[in-house]
């Protein structure tokens, strides 16, 4: 009997990952995505965008004026809150706080997110497209490592780390690409009031305030000035959670305890929502030909090419130069596997394409299809390597469908 229970746990242990683990958040985005198509190009499509286009009958403030607007400034200042907070612990606490540590994640990270946005240029031609040179630029965390979920404990250790540090590096390079290149202008008074609400925040941590309803507090003062400057409101976010103490005065962990709290919410709450709301391209008027129009083979190409050949060969130069050496334990198969996934790009990529045509909504349709189809490939190409190509043996889950924890 007990050999018949551990053949059934084996056999279904698979399905069990699609829901535990790393790998959950991810499944959960691409049924929200695939929902949102569906939704987009069925009889339900004029509900769906009046759903999220519609105007509201009612709005506290005028400029949120329908659904998306209040979830793409609003509900995301939220992920990008989570997103700050882990930012913070990373540099403070994390792989980032060692300078050794960061540099290969950082490099690579930086010629991930410079590479792809070459690639898109030359493909795109640039002109009318030049604005979308961000699109292909960020990974998406959860999309990764749901990736990666899939795939047990094949995939060693330190390349989870090394995946897991990159996309933080890039979600900080996006946050600031948001800031400086797609905000066409700025309310003085605005900013004023922002910086002094925000100065407001720091001071409460030099205080070391060790309550959260304060902060909470400032920071929506903090997102509804931010919002009125011009800046994209969401950058609130980022700015408040770099606020928030790492300890209270008893020493107790102050920032992770708000972490490990917002993160399920910002995974499983907020970022699906986002995808439901931003991922439903409407194929309408639109031919096969749609497919291979320069935006979207772009993007798709700078997720799909630009990505792994930034990241594979920034860690091939850094080993031979001596700059850093690879993931430990890792074979350049699985690296070049890890390469791969950084190209998918689902959250950040569909926030910036917005961002990038705000006044063309036929561009941001095709920027949705260049997203899709070159995450899609990256996410299947990348599994594919890496399953083919890892040494390491799978570990057996328990009745929970978790992994040993020396695995």
């Amino acid at each position: 009997m007990a050999q018949s229970n551990s053949s059934l746990r084996s056999v279904f242990a698979p399905v069990r990952a699609l829901f535990v683990g790393d790998a959950s958040a991810g499944i959960l985005l691409i049924l929200v995505a695939a929902a949102a198509m569906l939704a987009a190009n069925s009889s339900l499509s004029g509900e769906y965008r009046e759903l999220f286009y519609g105007d509201l009958a009612w709005t506290p403030i005028a400029k949120l004026d329908d659904l998306h607007l209040w979830i793409n400034d609003g509900l995301m200042a939220i992920f990008f809150f989570v997103v700050g907070l882990e930012v913070k612990r990373e540099l403070v606490g994390g792989q980032l706080s060692d300078p050794a540590a960061r540099r290969l994640p950082m490099a690579a990270a930086a010629a991930g997110m410079a590479v792809p946005a070459l690639v898109y240029i030359a493909v795109s031609g640039g002109g009318e497209y030049a604005s979308g040179w961000a699109i292909p630029a960020a990974t998406d965390i959860a999309f990764a490592m749901g990736v990666l979920g899939l795939l047990g404990s094949r995939v060693p250790a330190s390349l989870r780390l090394f995946l897991l540090t990159v996309a933080i590096v890039d979600d900080i390079g996006a946050v600031m690409v948001i800031a400086v290149f797609y905000t066409p202008t700025i309310k003085l008074a605005w900013l004023v009031a922002s910086i002094v609400v925000f100065g407001l925040m720091i001071a409460l941590n030099r205080m070391k305030v060790s309550v959260f309803s304060p902060y909470i507090l400032l920071a929506l003062v903090l997102w509804y000035c931010v919002l009125n400057t011009g800046v994209h409101a969401t950058i609130a976010g980022v700015l408040a959670a770099l606020t928030i103490p790492m300890h209270r005065k008893d020493g107790n962990s102050m920032l992770e305890r708000l972490e490990h709290g917002m993160a399920p919410w910002s995974a499983y709450l907020v970022v699906p929502v986002f995808g439901f709301a931003n991922a439903g391209v409407s194929f309408e008027g639109m031919g096969i030909g749609a497919l291979l129009d320069p935006l979207p083979v772009a993007i798709a190409a700078g997720l799909v090419v630009g990505k792994q050949l930034g990241i594979f060969t920034t860690i091939v130069i850094a080993e031979k130069t001596g700059f850093a050496q690879r993931p430990e334990g890792a074979s350049w198969a699985e690296v070049w596997g890890i390469s791969i996934l950084c190209g998918i790009g689902f959250t950040m990529s569909l926030f910036i394409g917005g961002l990038a045509f705000p006044d063309q909504p036929m561009f941001i349709e095709e920027a949705k299809i260049g997203i899709l189809t070159g995450s899609a490939i990256s996410a299947v190409l990348g599994f594919i390597v890496l399953r083919l190509t890892t040494t390491h043996p799978d570990a057996e889950c328990d009745d929970q469908g978790n992994q040993p924890a020396n695995a």
